[in-house]
């Protein structure tokens, strides 16, 4: 079954007024996805590119939603997406928060009292990061999903052995997000799941997400499969159950690319001091990270990749740096008969997401591949930091001593360290010295904000250009505490 992209498709899946992807461009994505698919034996696979405000920009789909009735995959095919489900946990949790409802730092005992005489030291926060010193359970975990809410309870009344010291390393724990949505629950006096729902999947018009496997009518949902012995082998279905909230989210490529589009729509952040809905704020408290980081090969690289990343975990997302994409955050699904992966660059403002329903398919690389695509293709430029009121000052003083040669004629603009770490004289020197390699310069020069009080100021010369390093001290008046120049000649 060949990937379909008929315009009546597109019409219902992506917004009208959101601009696709170069021909070229996507047709080479969809390539990838597709061969992959057929290389390493998945019955079907989905995937999403996301551009913030317009979401959905480009999707395609190939492949079984059911190895045993050929029946395909479609735009609007349902999978389980795993624990990618976390991220919708982390940001429950944190508006909980917000609301002044709990603490980010409470005892997790005092929301979830079975923890009593064994976990009365763990916070919210050493779950969130996975910093709690739980062992990693992902093979265990998973098949937990259905476990009864009263069955929960028991095993959390018995207790839970620790692998490691608390708030010690990260180390990834399903448990230790299913006591997140146990939180959730008594916290908010609903079941996680539709807390959930109530927050994010109505809000946000994913009309076709649920927890709950029985609202997915069998011809919507994509069964799971393994390969084995030569063929596909059917997985087991998992309802609803007290472990859901680790992983237990069935969504849509549609639905998935709104939640996405929501998540980017946090960047870029407001200049500080000026209004900004507190909602914005929430979402990129996911971004924040616990822990050491740890460094990992990018997905897709060759060994030995030419660009590690160094991650931490967030909110139910990790959170990297990259050597292409900058900032990334990202997360994988693996679940028996399901795998799928999301990556999002929140400060250019594009997310790629795929989906697959073959055992811990693991399909990262397809997705920052594609994401390394649309960078090269120049359509990710990073977010323009706005230029604050602060750094248009500095710039027109800076502007003022380059005309006139001298740092110390409006001393009420200097930070005291300024002339103490290079006089006055010595800088009026280095300031003629670059004017008589730059030639005539323009009066006003391109600023490029790095945040409120920090900025790269470029002046256009007849031989090149002049650059300067600002950077504001912080005082509430406007004081310069660096200014530091350069020239650089016309290539």
């Amino acid at each position: 079954m060949r990937l379909l992209a008929a315009a009546a498709l597109l019409a219902v899946a992506v917004p009208a007024a959101a601009a696709p992807l170069p021909p070229e461009l996507a047709a080479r994505i969809d390539a990838s996805m597709r061969d992959t698919k057929a290389m390493r034996n998945w019955p079907g696979i989905a995937w999403g590119v996301v551009k913030r405000g317009q979401g959905l920009v480009h999707f395609g789909f190939d492949g079984l939603a059911d190895a045993d009735s050929r029946r395909p995959v479609t735009a609007t095919t349902r999978f389980r997406i795993a624990s990618m489900t976390k991220a919708f946990t982390a940001l429950t949790i944190e508006q909980l928060a917000a609301e002044g409802r709990l603490r980010l730092d409470d005892k997790v005992v005092t929301h979830v009292p079975e923890l009593a005489g064994w976990g009365d030291h763990l916070t919210i926060t050493d779950l969130l990061h996975h910093m709690g010193g739980f062992v990693t359970d992902d093979p265990w975990g998973d098949r937990q999903t259905p476990l009864p809410e009263g069955d929960f309870t028991a095993l959390l009344k018995a207790g839970v052995p620790f692998t490691r010291a608390t708030g010690l390393t990260h180390e990834y724990s399903n448990l230790g997000y299913a006591i997140l949505g146990r939180i959730i629950t008594n916290v908010s006096g609903r079941p996680f799941e539709a807390e959930i729902a109530r927050r994010h999947f109505q809000p946000l018009g994913m009309a076709g997400t649920t927890f709950n496997l029985a609202d997915v009518p069998a011809a919507e949902m994509a069964t799971g499969w393994r390969w084995e012995d030569g063929g596909w082998k059917r997985e087991p279905d998992m309802g609803p159950g007290a472990f859901g909230a680790m992983g237990g989210v069935i969504t849509t490529v549609p639905d998935y690319a709104r939640w996405i589009d929501h998540l980017l729509s946090a960047w870029p952040a407001a200049v500080p001091g000026t209004a900004e809905a507190p909602a914005r704020a929430t979402i990129r408290r996911l971004a924040r990270g616990e822990g050491s980081p740890r460094r990992m090969n990018r997905p897709g690289d060759m060994l030995p990749s030419i660009c590690s990343v160094a991650v931490v975990y967030g909110g139910g997302l990790r959170i990297g740096d990259d050597c292409d994409l900058g900032r990334v955050a990202f997360h994988g699904g693996g679940y028996p008969g399901y795998g799928s992966h999301m990556v999002i660059a929140p400060d250019r403002g594009w997310g790629v997401f795929v989906f697959t329903n073959h055992t811990y398919a693991g399909p990262s690389d397809l997705a920052w591949q594609a994401m390394l695509a649309i960078e090269q293709a120049g359509l990710m430029p990073a977010d323009a930091i706005p230029v604050s009121a602060a750094i248009t000052t500095a710039a027109a003083f800076a502007g003022r001593v380059l005309a006139s040669g001298r740092v110390d004629a409006e001393p009420a603009l200097l930070a005291v360290n300024l002339l103490l770490d290079r006089d006055a004289a010595h800088r009026a020197a280095d300031i003629a010295a670059l004017k008589a390699r730059a030639g005539r310069c323009e009066a006003t020069p391109a600023i490029t904000a790095r945040g409120a009080l920090d900025a790269r100021l470029d002046w256009a010369c007849a031989n090149g250009r002049i650059r300067a390093d600002v950077l504001l001290a912080p005082t509430q008046d406007v004081r310069v505490q660096t200014l530091d120049w350069r020239f650089e000649a016309r290539r």
